[in-house]
């Protein structure tokens, strides 16, 4: 396996954590702007990232460990000379609007949580996600897939489940840009 994949999405998740903290620094005003969409504040877009980060985490630990279970039982070095992200598929998840996606009850944001805790809460997400991909630096997570209903990806495997992490979160960062693009309009 060639390991600019794990490093790539190392990399891209740790850029991208870098992106969501810088929002933690911004105005309480502008945290707070409900835009005239009816869409939601910053404030709950940070607190949605989390929300879904944890419940993709919960995905993703599964993973990591069927595919480590699946690595001691079984020679996989050749499965993985060809294999390649499919990074294009995947990062249509990180641009906004580009797809229709009904997201559970669950992932809702209330709006209700301190912001620091939401932070708090974002950087051991980042954490978690670094010590997993360190779980698994010479394929593994190739070896086991996982459901991923959104926008019909279909069963992808733990590394494509860590890079949708990260899309995901790219996606909404583009959603508060456009909120504070239009807070900065006075609209």
């Amino acid at each position: 396996m060639k390991t600019e994949v794990i490093s790539i999405i190392e990399t891209e998740l740790i850029q991208t954590f870098d992106e969501l903290f810088k929002w933690f620094n911004i105005d309480r005003e502008l945290l707070n702007y409900a835009p005239s969409n009816k869409g939601w504040s910053i404030r709950k877009i940070l607190e949605h990232i989390s929300l879904t980060n944890h419940y993709l985490l919960m995905l993703i630990s599964k993973g990591t460990r069927k595919a480590l279970e699946k690595s001691r039982k079984e020679d996989y070095a050749e499965r993985l000379v060809d294999y390649d992200l499919d990074w294009q598929r995947m990062k249509i998840i990180g641009q906004h609007n580009s797809f229709v996606w009904n997201r559970p009850g669950h992932m809702e944001p209330r709006g209700k949580r301190h912001v620091a805790d939401i932070r708090q809460e974002l950087e051991s997400q980042l954490q978690q996600c670094r010590i997993l991909l360190q779980k698994m630096p010479h394929g593994e997570g190739a070896l086991y897939k996982i459901m991923m209903s959104v926008n019909n990806l279909g069963k992808i495997d733990v590394y494509h489940h860590i890079y949708f992490l990260v899309q995901h979160a790219k996606r909404h960062i583009t959603q508060m840009e456009g909120v504070e693009f239009e807070f900065n309009l006075g609209v």
